[in-house]
């Protein structure tokens, strides 16, 4: 039987037919395969289907199957994410699953497969998404895996729309509530993310506000 998730990503490679959509979710960890059949006695499913975009993050209710150890989920609910938070919010409980599972095993760190933060400001989408930029952290760039999955989660959080309209950006105190890890992790993230130009200090040394908010 297959299980019943919801399940937050961004859409990939949509392809439209008559009968039915189908695309990829790409969550952050992973990409799965999504299907979405249209009844032609429910008008609402073809407005559903045609309001879903590449790079549209949404929301899908579904079934997910196994068949010959490939994954693939039959949606029966499509919905585009209209709180952010939700985004950060997928990104930390990333983190803390896999901390918690690093944990549970004793072991060292394993990478976490998430792709760099989703840019979250509106400034170039006319439908007000935006696809992921996805070499924010290169992996030359000096940093270890996990140092990048931080990096990520923490300037998602920066990146916020209620966040960017603060005239002081955020404390760093904050940050820490939100995310629960070390602090030491979070200050490593915050200054790295300065010395690259992606954020920086405004009114001390512990307020800092996005780059993208273009008020430097």
């Amino acid at each position: 039987m297959g299980s019943r998730p919801m399940v937050l990503g961004v859409v990939v490679d949509k392809v439209g037919r008559a009968t039915d959509v189908s695309f990829l979710l790409d969550d952050g960890t992973g990409k799965i395969e999504i299907n979405r059949w249209i009844s032609v006695s429910v008008p609402s499913d073809s407005v559903e289907v045609a309001a879903v975009e590449n790079g549209m993050y949404v929301l899908v209710h579904g079934h997910v199957k196994e068949f010959q150890g490939r994954r693939h989920a039959f949606a029966f609910s499509i919905r585009p994410v209209i709180d952010f938070n939700d985004i950060s919010l997928h990104f930390i409980e990333c983190v803390c699953v896999h901390l918690e599972n690093t944990r549970l095993k004793g072991g060292a760190p394993t990478r976490i497969q998430m792709n760099p933060v989703i840019n979250l400001t509106l400034a170039n989408g006319t439908n007000g998404y935006q696809t992921p930029l996805s070499n924010q952290f290169p992996q030359n760039s000096g940093m270890g895996a996990s140092k990048n999955d931080i990096c990520s989660v923490v300037l998602g959080i920066f990146q916020e729309p209620s966040i960017l309209a603060r005239e002081h950006g955020l404390h760093i105190d904050e940050v820490f509530r939100s995310l629960g890890v070390p602090k030491n992790m979070i200050l490593e993230a915050i200054n790295y993310l300065v010395d690259v130009g992606h954020i920086y200090s405004t009114i001390d040394e512990y307020h800092f506000k996005s780059a993208s908010s273009g008020h430097q």
